[in-house]
């Protein structure tokens, strides 16, 4: 049984290093698939034995073995976050469709995360694939509706999703004269509503402002950040919606 839980920590590991190489290279628009993985400081080519998810990182004490410039500890963390999600995951609803797609949905969200928290950007390359996956699954006919909404509700979920964050995008520009919010988040918030339906994207949206007042307020009393101090709101719709799959099951209203 214990060997079960390995591989897909391993398999989970492997992803998040995949993850690395999205969340570096798809800014840029970089080659995810083809291109050999290069030291950002040297530019050497890291051979397939210094590229070992976790272990390589924890071996070469967090340098690079040619010119000995060190590793983001980012890299490790990806990893390591992945692994742990996909463990949980399987953990929690063993074999079977949930798990799938739920490990699909954490390597898209893990590379949403980090490309918005350092470019302020989600790239489109990450968010359609993300709608389309999210209404098509709807259409599986022994689809657990019960975790995930039939056809009709994802739907909606993703037209209010979209509409909400683009209507608030329009009227902030309207009072401020300045953009507030990106489209890449009303992309994001439409995929999560096809994802997990129209009656999620309240609840979502509450917790994902929450969480970003709870981050921003410290800084706002400090005055080191005002009210329009930039921010990446798609790793706080993240946040937002894996707490909501956490408490979902815990409160009748929702």
């Amino acid at each position: 049984m214990l060997s079960i839980y390995f591989v897909v920590f391993i398999l989970g590991s492997l992803w998040g290093s995949f993850c690395n190489v999205c969340i570096y290279r798809l800014p840029s628009k970089g080659d995810v698939v083809s291109s050999r993985s290069r030291c950002r400081s040297c530019k050497k080519i890291i051979r397939w034995f210094d590229n070992i998810p976790l272990i390589s990182y924890i071996i070469l004490l967090a340098k690079c073995r040619n010119c000995k410039s060190k590793i983001n500890f980012r890299y490790f963390i990806v990893e390591l976050s992945t692994a742990l999600s996909f463990l949980a995951v399987f953990y929690l609803y063993g074999v079977n469709i949930i798990t799938l797609l739920l490990m699909i949905l954490i390597i898209f969200f893990v590379i949403i995360f980090f490309i918005d928290l350092d470019h302020y950007i989600i790239p489109n390359e990450l968010t359609f694939p993300l709608m389309i996956i999210g209404f098509l699954k709807s259409f599986y006919p022994k689809l657990n509706l019960s975790f995930f909404p039939n056809y009709l509700d994802s739907l909606i979920g993703g037209v209010l999703g979209y509409t909400l964050i683009w209507g608030l995008i329009s009227l902030y520009l309207k009072i401020r004269n300045k953009e507030g919010m990106g489209l890449g988040d009303a992309k994001l918030l439409c995929a999560i509503g096809f994802w997990f339906g129209w009656y999620s994207i309240p609840y979502i949206i509450f917790l994902s402002s929450l969480s970003a007042l709870t981050v921003a307020l410290p800084g706002l009393m400090n005055k080191s950040k005002n009210m329009s101090t930039q921010i990446p709101f798609g790793p706080y719709l993240i946040f937002g919606t894996v707490a909501y799959l956490i408490v979902r099951n815990y409160f009748v209203f929702i």
